[in-house]
């Protein structure tokens, strides 16, 4: 960072008076603080930040200053150097008010170098994430996953004691033999029993692997009874909130059985409870159309099964359905796997946490394992005039949200921004655009938030974000 650009950085913060997922405020008064650990952790394993020091906060904000940058840099950069892997921090001194600011950028690790942690607390309690603007320590599972995919942990592969090759249907798999064979000649001399294990269904003594079971199983949920599909039709636009009717959920329903079996009755399921209209075209032809596209929900519900944890750890979390007035959601245990960001989904090629189960769906025809899913959900949502779909990376579980409201306009930030030259309440402004004003979330985490860490918009109480008083109006109000 220039120091221009630290200069710039911090007149937009002092307008904004607030933290962000990327920038930390420490006041500096007395030095560097004696504990930095916590950020250098949870900016090295999200996505990156800025600690910037001699801006108090508590103080609203009050340019402070640091006495002496010199010591303050090398405190830092041991501090630093107390990490695993050791943070390399990028450090810019400023002069803004007469006073000295320093700021020490924190770049986001490689997947195979995280968890990044304090080595004086140890991996399993110095490791750290960013979530809004707190470092929460990283969960069992947070670090198991990044050690997954660093160590190449093949949780499909694994066995279980208590089931052996009876839980297979034959046919099944003996038809995914030929169907093998057929589509790779080179397979056509191979025993059965080798071709098995080299697919993944079993290990080399002929047991069946997690990924054999969720294929071709009689029962796959024998091997955990939540390897399933929980799938629900909400009365509210939130989850297990009673209807005035007293109902929390209009249908409730688990389904089982393989993952092709999963997939046809969760999209059965979706095309069962959503709302459905007569649409008449050109030719005088009555059409149906679904409220949302069913190819882009066959997608969806695929790469949940897929590319879900299948680890011990999440063994008892089922994929879930969640059908709401408003939108659709399907979630998977596992979130996003090794070098995949959520800007990266569907643009390049991903690691996956599953593949030998990627592949079988492949020869049986079930998925055409090119990283074709995500764009098909994008144009499928855009050929029905939808909004684009949220995918969210949420601590261990992946979720995807397709809303059945049409696509807002372009310009829709700026008449958000004209609209907010007079103060307004956050349900007011989601009910002024075409959103849900009793849970407006969405809507403020999409459209209002970004525009406020832009500098465009600010909270009239800054330092109370979740005041019930609270209002949005244009920062140069």
């Amino acid at each position: 960072m220039q120091e221009a650009e630290l200069k710039q950085l911090i007149t937009e913060i002092l307008g904004r008076k607030t933290e962000t997922s990327k920038i930390e405020f420490k006041s500096a008064k007395g030095g560097a603080p004696e504990k930095l650990y916590d950020s250098l952790s949870s900016f090295s394993n999200t996505e990156g930040g800025i600690i910037i020091f001699g801006i108090d906060e508590k103080a609203g904000y009050k340019v402070c200053g640091v006495q002496n940058p010199d010591e303050l840099e090398q405190k830092v950069v041991n501090q630093c150097k107390e990490m695993e892997p050791v943070v390399r921090p990028l450090i810019t001194f400023c002069k803004y008010g007469g006073k000295t600011i320093a700021a020490a950028e924190i770049a986001e690790m490689d997947a195979v170098s995280k968890p990044c942690y304090y080595t004086g607390k140890g991996k399993s309690k110095g490791s750290y994430i960013r979530v809004g603007e707190a470092d929460l320590p990283m969960t069992e599972y947070e670090i198991y996953s990044y050690d997954a995919f660093k160590y190449k942990t093949e949780d499909e592969l694994r066995t279980n004691p208590r089931i052996d090759d009876s839980i297979f249907d034959q046919i099944q798999v003996d038809g995914f033999v030929a169907k093998a064979v057929s589509v790779k000649p080179n397979l056509v001399n191979m025993e059965k029993n080798t071709l098995m294990t080299m697919s993944g269904l079993t290990d080399k003594n002929g047991v069946p692997t997690v990924c054999g079971i969720m294929l071709f199983g009689k029962y796959p949920q024998y091997l955990s009874p939540n390897l399933d599909i929980v799938a629900v039709v909400c009365a509210t636009s939130n989850y297990a909130e009673e209807a005035s009717s007293g109902e929390r959920f209009i249908v409730n329903k688990r389904l089982d059985g393989t993952i092709p079996q999963m997939l046809e009755s969760g999209l059965a399921f979706v095309q069962q409870n959503i709302a459905k209209s007569t649409v008449i075209d050109n030719t005088g032809h009555r059409n149906d159309v679904s409220e949302y596209p069913l190819k882009a929900v066959r997608e969806i519900i695929l790469n949940a099964l897929i590319h879900r944890d299948y680890s011990i750890h999440t063994e008892n979390e089922p994929v879930r359905i969640e059908i709401y007035p408003d939108r659709l959601e399907v979630s998977n245990p596992g979130g996003l796997y090794g070098r995949l960001s959520l800007d990266d989904l569907g643009k390049i090629k991903a690691d996956v946490r599953n593949p030998f189960i990627a592949a079988a769906l492949e020869i049986l025809n079930t998925t055409e394992n090119r990283y074709s899913g995500i764009p098909t959900i994008y144009a499928e949502m855009k050929k029905a005039g939808l909004r684009d779909p949220k995918f969210e990376n949420l601590r261990g579980t992946f979720k995807v949200t397709l809303y059945n409201s049409k696509k807002v306009e372009d310009n829709l930030f700026e008449k958000i921004i004209e609209f907010c030259r007079k103060p307004r309440a956050k349900d007011v402004l989601a009910g002024e655009f075409g959103f849900d004003e009793k849970h407006p979330a969405y809507f403020i985490n999409n459209y209002i938030i970004p525009l406020i860490e832009e500098g465009k918009l600010k909270y009239t109480i800054p330092e109370k974000p979740k005041s019930k008083n609270q209002r949005i109006v244009v920062a140069d109000n």
